[in-house]
């Protein structure tokens, strides 16, 4: 059962009199449950896929059904609870709080949806186990590897248990064992049912997921079965990173 479908997706941003198609008559769906990667060259449209998808921006025109709510329909107040009530986000810079300690930084979706302090704690404490976090809960980013602060970003966008999780270039700052032990995280949350779709330029990233949505000049030119992986990884996702 779809939880996104769009239809003749247009997304056109305008610089005085030069207009650029960043999305061009986009039409796909993805299930409830899915684990989808959006790839493309730089430019193609697929971080501006996301965007759309994360009601982090709004569409020139076409349809967008995120969980049986039109999205054109929304004011700002209702893209913003969308976004806390259905979407986890994961970005490749991390996006913490540099004076908040780990589980303050994933405590702040909770925060706004006013709940009670004690009750955050406990989301925020199990969300921060369930990435391998749960003896750093008071360490500050700069006191943990990249890996470690991606952690606590995919922390972060679980703890409220949305039941979409949207991942732009999160691997893109980490090396390679740690890059595995980021997608190994992601493989089991997508096991436990969360909808996955992660934004990448990298194959080996795609292999992690079921589909492939590809993109070039704004168009979606494959809707494609991912790739298989070549080798078996091993690094486990609650190992130091």
């Amino acid at each position: 059962m779809p939880i996104i479908d769009v239809y003749n997706l247009v997304k056109i941003y305008k610089t005085g009199d030069i207009e650029l198609r960043a999305l061009d008559d986009v039409t796909c769906s993805i299930n409830k449950g899915e684990f989808v990667c959006i790839m493309g060259p730089s430019g193609s449209g697929k971080s501006t896929m996301m965007n759309i998808l994360g009601c982090l921006d709004v569409l020139t025109s076409g349809k967008y059904m995120l969980d049986g709510i039109d999205v054109k329909d929304q004011n700002k107040a209702g893209l913003a609870d969308i976004r806390n009530q259905k979407i986890g986000f994961v970005f490749q810079g991390y996006n913490l709080l540099p004076r908040a300690d780990a589980i303050e930084n994933v405590e702040l979706p909770l925060l706004y949806r006013g709940i009670s302090g004690s009750k955050r704690r406990k989301m925020a404490s199990e969300a921060l186990d369930r990435v391998g976090l749960g003896d750093r809960i008071h360490h500050r980013p700069n006191q943990m590897s990249g890996g470690q602060q991606q952690r606590v970003a995919i922390a972060r966008a679980i703890v409220g248990k949305a039941p979409i999780l949207m991942a732009d270039e999160p691997t893109g700052a980490l090396d390679t064992k740690t890059t595995v032990e980021i997608m190994k995280i992601f493989s089991s949350l997508h096991d436990d049912g969360t909808t996955v779709i992660v934004v990448t330029h990298e194959p080996d990233i795609a292999t992690w997921g079921e589909r492939v949505l590809r993109f070039r000049d704004g168009k979606l030119i494959a809707d494609e079965k991912a790739p298989q992986k070549v080798t078996e990884h091993e690094a486990k996702p609650g190992t130091e990173a």
